[in-house]
């Protein structure tokens, strides 16, 4: 990368208590929250944990490079790339300016001590049924640079904002 750093940025969409999903689906159905992360995802590479990628209703995010992290060698997916680590998904993109995170849990858990940004999605509800959650946030490494609300209306069942952070701390991790 002559030098320059890949941006590791995080996107996603959290309950009140940090809920991102149950039975591997979104909590609820925001269209404009669709709309910005598609927005803020087209043309770049988004990386994905498998079931992440199984949950999307028509396969590979069409306009971005698509990257999964799969334990399973042998997966092979139409549209995307497979890689069995993250370590080795960076190894394939050093070359990247930005790299997108958008999840699930897991890949969230090992990616959030090396982002530099985070886009999330902060939905004003909570929701008990919830089984997946995003990792805690620690604030005293984050300033948040942005936040944009949006009340509930006859598209979206509850009122939500989008909020921009970045990193204030050094303690991201360098590639080579």
């Amino acid at each position: 990368m002559n030098g320059i750093r890949m941006i590791i940025s995080i996107i996603a969409a959290l309950g009140e208590n940090n809920e991102i999903g149950r039975d591997n689906h979104l909590l609820c159905h925001l269209p404009s929250d669709l709309k910005h992360f598609k927005e803020i995802t087209e043309g770049s590479v988004i990386v994905m944990g498998r079931k992440t990628f199984d949950s999307l209703p028509k396969g590979a995010l069409p306009r971005r490079r698509n990257i999964v992290i799969s334990r399973n060698s042998a997966l092979q997916i139409e549209g995307a790339e497979v890689y069995a680590s993250l370590d080795q998904a960076w190894e394939h993109l050093v070359d990247e300016k930005e790299v997108f995170v958008i999840g699930g849990a897991q890949i969230y858990a090992q990616t959030l001590d090396c982002a530099d940004k985070l886009y999330l999605t902060h939905i004003h509800a909570v929701f008990p049924e919830a089984t997946v959650f995003f990792p805690p946030v620690h604030d005293p490494e984050w300033k948040e640079i942005k936040r944009e609300a949006h009340p509930a209306d006859e598209k979206h069942p509850y009122a939500f904002s989008f909020l921009e952070y970045e990193r204030i701390s050094t303690t991201a991790l360098s590639f080579p």
